[in-house]
């Protein structure tokens, strides 16, 4: 019988023991392992064999000086560089100087992180598990940000290729490995990495990570922005699966409001509409010459729910990012173009807000209701404007507007000038400031940048907007609420 295998003595743990206890601790050292088994003499002998052993056979690896972990296991913390983005925007970590072969763990998201979210190149101190058949791992903090990664145009001589940053303060001109130069052309814009080691001499050497487009492309601007600040982009498998399993809204838990003739009013360049509104007289006598005023939003809540991974990749892109000639959406087209927009003549699921105001402007009450709505019409702010403006001043009433007048649209603007009177007792901090709007050729480039005409339509939505921030605000304290206005 060889020595391998013959049975432990009492007290020493069997080989698979001892992984257990190694794979739990992450790593330990022999006199560690000794003290938890209460190993003594000939005991302690027969560990540094069975040590020696499960090292022979592959399963038992070196951790620091002294220690020992299971061969492929990975500290309970360690730094890790990101290495890779998947099909499904999924990015992975291996530690730093770890072996080609070590394994590599997915970076799950963690909502709780303030600033830019991780991305290629990256380093960052994390914490890993074992989840399932695989290593993953979560962001204790985020180390030299970015210091790693350099966004630049390549340029190609018959000796080499580089790749020049496209921010001129850096300093970090990289040489790309000739393994990798073969398909890239001067001119691309790439994401690179600088390779670690040492670069006493020359340019660093850098490894492509992603490539972006073409530096004369006028829509590089955008996307050299979007790299530039982190920006993430597009949306993983999971995230888009649970977007498009989303259902039609029904009447279940929501108060019909299909016969309210609200409408939506936005740019004229919109692709989603997020609020609606209407306005009619009040009844109530004691009530004379006051305003219900009703607004709309899209219950984007009733989609994105707590813990999916709809809200973790929201978290993570705070917001919606917009760029002259894209948007990089916080939620994918199917929701934020689809079931979370307020498209005339569907059915949308909305937190709508029903306010009460006297005939001096003064607020004296609402109430929230999570409904179904219709919209009745969609119309631009210059639309809605130029109808109310009437032909003497303009365009007048269209096709749309016309039908509507009556019903619609003159309620909005005389309960709009009634709310104006509770704001001008109310004075508020009022910032005026020209807004501008870039207009885009076909290819990308900039056509003009004008001023935009503020007209009364937009103070009208704002108005009413403000109004329903305020009711939510005043529900929210009395819940007793924490909330920022």
């Amino acid at each position: 019988m060889t020595k391998s295998s013959k049975r432990p003595p009492a007290g020493l743990p069997d080989k698979d023991t001892l992984l257990a206890y190694l794979r739990e601790t992450g790593s330990a050292e022999k006199t560690d392992i000794a003290r938890h088994f209460g190993l003594k003499g000939g005991d302690r002998r027969a560990l540094r064999e069975m040590i020696r052993e499960l090292e022979a056979e592959g399963r038992l690896g070196k951790r620091g000086r002294k220690g020992f972990s299971e061969a492929g296991a990975l500290p309970p913390v360690g730094v890790a560089d990101v290495i890779e983005r998947d099909g499904d925007g999924e990015l992975y970590v291996r530690l730093v100087e770890a072996s080609p072969d070590a394994p590599r763990a997915l970076l799950m998201p963690d909502k709780g992180k303030p600033g830019p979210a991780p991305g290629l190149g990256d380093r960052l101190l994390v914490k890993f598990f074992r989840s399932d058949d695989q290593w993953e791992a979560r962001l204790i903090k985020k180390l030299d940000a970015g210091t790693n990664r350099v966004l630049g145009v390549i340029r190609k001589s018959a000796r080499e290729t580089r790749v020049e940053p496209v921010d001129r303060r850096s300093k970090d001109v990289l040489l790309v490995p000739q393994a990798q130069s073969g398909d890239l052309r001067d001119g691309d814009l790439v994401l690179a990495a600088i390779e670690k080691g040492e670069h006493r001499y020359g340019p660093k050497r850098g490894k492509i990570l992603e490539h972006i487009g073409k530096e004369d492309d006028p829509r590089a601007a955008s996307l050299i922005a979007i790299h530039a600040h982190g920006v993430p982009t597009g949306f993983s498998e999971a995230v888009e699966r649970e977007a498009e399993d989303q259902a039609l809204p029904t009447l279940k838990g929501r108060e019909d409001l299909r016969e309210i003739p609200f409408i939506t009013i936005d740019p004229a360049d919109a692709r989603d509409h997020d609020d609606a509104v209407f306005a009619q007289r009040d009844e109530d006598p004691k009530n004379p010459g006051g305003w219900i005023v009703w607004v709309a939003i899209a219950d984007v809540a009733a989609y994105v729910r707590p813990g999916t991974a709809l809200d973790r990749e929201a978290r993570e892109k705070g917001n919606s990012t917009y760029f002259p000639d894209r948007v990089e959406p916080m939620l994918p087209e199917v929701l934020s173009n689809g079931l979370c927009s307020l498209k005339e003549g569907e059915n949308r699921a909305c937190m709508a807000v029903r306010m009460v105001f006297d005939k001096d402007g003064r607020k004296t009450g609402h109430r929230f209701v999570r409904g179904l709505m219709r919209s009745h019409a969609k119309l631009s702010y210059e639309q809605a404007q130029a109808a109310i403006d009437g032909p003497e001043k303009g365009d007048g009433p269209d096709d749309v507007t016309g039908p509507i007048m009556q019903a619609i649209l003159y309620p909005l603007w005389n309960a709009y000038h009634t709310m104006l009177k509770g704001r001008l007792k109310r004075s508020p901090l009022q910032i005026e400031s020209a807004e501008r709007r870039i207009r885009m050729t076909p290819d990308g480039g900039i056509a003009s940048i004008e001023k935009r005409t503020s007209l009364e339509a937009h103070r009208l939505i704002e108005e009413m907007m403000i109004q329903a921030n305020v009711c939510a605000a005043e529900t929210l304290e009395q819940k007793k609420t924490p909330l920022i206005y």
